[in-house]
């Protein structure tokens, strides 16, 4: 899988805490607890450096989006597939200003489990290691996504 490069900037990691409403002085203000440091979910950000993320809109092409209602996709969106399940972040230490992270994604385990109402539920873990300039490892993302043999009736 594909390596992607990213800055992190003071700016950034006060946007991005700002978007989830945190105004805890350690992610803007320098004099705070030795300085600035992002806030745990910040890793996830490195997809506004990704041109392939999946979920960002394309110039003349249809999107589905996030909003209550489809913008742009006809009809009834396809409910199998996939589900993020799970996410986990740990942390060997904090992003901070000036880094420069690289993070490269692997596969990890995949399993199943049998569901009455979806039959069978396949299981897929996909690691992501960030690392530094010096390539020292900061954070390790984990997250579990699942797909079902067949579309739950909503019913």
């Amino acid at each position: 899988m594909a390596k992607i490069t990213f800055p992190v900037e003071a700016t950034h990691i006060k946007m991005f805490a700002r978007a989830l409403f945190d105004e805890n002085p350690v992610y803007h203000d320098a004099s705070a607890a030795g300085g600035i440091v992002a806030p745990p979910t910040f890793p996830q950000a490195v997809a506004q450096f990704d041109p392939d993320y999946h979920l960002r809109p394309k110039p003349g092409q249809p999107w589905f989006g996030s909003a209550k209602t489809p913008s742009g996709v006809e009809g009834k969106p396809n409910s199998m597939g996939g589900l993020h399940a799970e996410q986990h972040y740990e942390y060997h230490r904090h992003p901070r200003p000036g880094d420069v992270l690289t993070v490269e994604t692997k596969l990890g385990k995949t399993w199943e489990k049998e569901s009455k109402r979806a039959g069978k539920l396949t299981f897929r873990e996909r690691i992501a290691e960030y690392r530094d300039q010096k390539g020292e490892l900061v954070v390790t993302a984990r997250g579990v996504s699942v797909a079902t043999e067949r579309p739950v009736d909503q019913g």
